[in-house]
């Protein structure tokens, strides 16, 4: 048990310590209802990890990480710029092309790389179990200062992302806003790319954020069910991989799909039957 324990130990506390930010965050993407911004700015920071192996710098370096962090960026820039009021183009559309453009853009830049697969496969489900406490602690500490800058504006970003008719009756320059809160966004989702991999860091934006809102309507209710859905399968995934001996990743994006089952039914449950 003990010697689990020391296996597990920081995978753990990654998996508890750092998907708090990612389930708030998580919720102004459904409310937005633009599921597959998260995908997309994952897979916009991997291409900036892909660029980096081609450039000869190790995965988990800081050159790598800095130029996942700029491709980030402008991929920020570029949602900002996409989201209006016409629906000529629905905004997740253009996302969708940005995401495969980008998947496509790393897969022949790997191919170029005598271990392209692997360095592909690990951008996808990445390597949360060799997670090192630097790793953690360091982006701990980022998601503490961004989580400050959210709770400090947090009226300016929760009335753009739940309200956006009055922010912009209001006079609110929703632009500005809307860069810095992908900006941001983006930064956080590619410190956890580093760490957990594209799959893994969808999974904790959207899944948990999902189930909250299958069972509760109030912002705070929402948080607390989101996080203790984060933490729960995040354990369940954990203890599967090594008592199973499975992919740390995969297991814990399926123990976060059966918590949406259940969370599914526990709403259908909770509202009863439709009254005809």
């Amino acid at each position: 048990m003990f010697e689990a324990f020391e296996i597990m130990k920081w995978p753990l506390l990654a998996c508890l310590l750092l998907p708090g930010l990612l389930v708030y965050l998580g919720l102004h993407i459904v409310q937005r209802e633009i599921i597959f911004v998260d995908l997309a700015l994952a897979q916009v920071a991997a291409l900036g990890t892909c660029f980096g192996i081609l450039m000869h710098y190790e995965a988990n370096s800081w050159e790598s990480y800095l130029l996942s962090l700029g491709f980030t960026f402008v991929g920020a820039g570029i949602f900002t710029l996409t989201r209006t009021k016409s629906h000529r183009v629905p905004q997740e559309a253009l996302i969708g092309i940005v995401y495969v453009v980008t998947a496509a853009l790393g897969i022949l830049l790997l191919s170029r790389s005598p271990e392209g697969n692997e360095e592909l496969r690990r951008t996808l489900i990445g390597e949360v179990l060799l997670v090192t406490p630097e790793q953690v602690l360091r982006t701990f500490g980022l998601y503490v200062v961004i989580a400050l800058v959210h709770w400090f504006c947090r009226r300016k970003f929760l009335t753009i992302s739940f309200e956006p008719d009055r922010a912009v009756a209001e006079g609110r320059s929703v632009r500005w806003w809307d860069f810095l809160f992908y900006a941001m966004f983006g930064w956080v989702v590619t410190s956890f790319v580093q760490i957990g991999g594209v799959l893994l860091v969808f999974s904790f934006l959207i899944v948990p954020a999902v189930c909250a809102n299958f069972l509760a309507d109030s912002l705070g209710a929402k948080l607390l069910i989101g996080w203790a859905t984060a933490t729960v399968a995040s354990g369940a995934g954990l203890y599967a991989s090594y008592v199973l001996d499975l992919p740390t990743g995969a297991a814990i994006v399926c123990a976060l799909g059966l918590a949406l089952i259940l969370s599914l039914l526990a709403a259908k449950f909770r509202r009863g039957p439709a009254v005809s």
